[in-house]
């Protein structure tokens, strides 16, 4: 019976002043990497913003130059239609 005794773990109490130290670096690493994650997060969700905004802005303008665009189209087949001899490239001059 004592040699099972000695195979068995056992696990001293004590507690070393360099564990308590270690502890609470540890804890303050934690503490730490939390702080400068919800920073880091923070930045983020503001460049994110900021690129929406951006993005809708110009969508918003290309949304304008698409509806100038089919304008003139427009205009330029109306143009046409009213001017069928005024096609400057069959005369080769400008």
């Amino acid at each position: 019976m004592a040699e099972s005794e000695k195979k068995n773990w056992y696990f001293n109490k004590q507690i070393d002043l360099s564990v308590l130290v270690q502890i609470v670096f540890l804890a303050v690493l934690i503490v730490g990497t939390w702080v400068n994650l919800q920073k880091q997060l923070s930045v983020l969700q503001h460049d994110i913003t900021n690129l929406l905004e951006t993005q809708r802005q110009f969508q918003q303008r290309i949304e304008e130059l698409t509806r100038s665009s089919i304008c003139y189209e427009y205009r330029l087949r109306a143009i046409e239609k009213k001017l069928p001899d005024a096609d400057i490239g069959k005369n080769g001059k400008m």
